[in-house]
């Protein structure tokens, strides 16, 4: 499938779809799309990284399939499983004779009792789709090692149909919190690129592509109170995502400035922690008055 010719054009393709990515990761998203490369993205939660991989499959018209990852993760979940519900019903519906023919267990195993998981699927849909494997830090480190065995080769062996192969692997997005440090192997793999959180200027042109409808007033004086925020010792700082759902959140209220009594009430929006919402608002006056 054909892609952007230069980093340039990805920069404002993604602009138009509503990402405003850097230099940085532009060029790494061009290259993994040219070469074929996993793309490992790692930062803080909320800065955007998942939204990379929807992103790139609406702007190229490619299917989004995400693989979710999570502690016990196990590769049934993510390759494939036998839909074996629907395997009993045909056992009952043959008869004695039937049962007994030499393919009966092939008629069993057949590609229409086969349940796609998400990495079948990719490699089914090969350049058609963007693969995003998600949060791939919460999988174990045995999980990990199967995965890169699947995108060093993209293909996956099916005992009782044979060997899957992608006719050309899809863009595979990797995600990742650092909740724990990945192996090496599977970095050297990926193209890495680290997503931080984005200046004060920046930020407020991201919450404008985002919700073009919003005040550019209004946008600046979140994103100031935004970064106020992650200055203080917070287990959950506010990420981008939270920058954006508040400012949408004080624009549906009819809000066009960020005041004390409107950012206590809007706290919800920003602040996901008991423990933080203590620290914020005793320190709220201060938040909102440069803001």
């Amino acid at each position: 499938m054909a892609g952007p010719g230069t980093v340039a054009e990805l920069t404002e393709t993604l602009r138009q779809g509503g990402y405003l990515a850097d230099r940085g990761l532009a060029t790494a998203l061009f290259v993994g799309l040219s070469l074929n490369r996993p793309i490992l993205l790692e930062g803080e939660v909320g800065v955007g990284k998942t939204e990379v991989a929807k992103v790139m499959a609406s702007v190229f018209s490619r299917r989004l399939i995400r693989l979710q990852c999570y502690e016990g993760i196990d590769t049934n979940q993510a390759l494939y499983e036998w839909d074996y519900a629907r395997q009993m019903l045909h056992i009952r519906a043959l008869s004695e004779h039937q049962l007994a023919g030499a393919d009966a267990v092939d008629k069993l195993f057949g590609p229409k009792f086969l349940l796609e998981r998400p990495l079948l699927e990719a490699v089914r849909a090969g350049d058609q789709a963007v693969l995003l494997i998600d949060e791939i830090d919460r999988a174990d480190d045995e999980f990990e090692a199967f995965l890169l065995e699947v995108l060093s080769d993209f293909q996956i062996s099916v005992p009782e149909i044979g060997t899957i192969k992608a006719p050309r692997p899809p863009l595979v997005v990797l995600t990742s919190n650092r909740t724990r440090e990945l192996h090496d192997a599977l970095k050297r793999r990926c193209l890495y690129h680290w997503i931080g959180y984005p200046a004060a200027e920046r930020e407020a042109e991201i919450v404008l592509i985002r919700e073009p409808g919003i005040p550019a007033v209004l946008a600046r004086k979140v994103v100031a109170a935004v970064h106020r925020l992650r200055e203080l010792d917070l287990a959950k700082p506010p990420g981008v995502a939270e920058t954006i759902d508040w400012a949408r959140t004080l624009d549906f209220l009819g809000e066009t400035d960020l005041q004390a009594d409107s950012a206590l009430d809007t706290l919800g929006a920003v602040i996901k922690d008991r423990d933080d919402l203590d620290v914020v608002r005793g320190n709220l006056e201060e938040i909102t008055s440069g803001a």
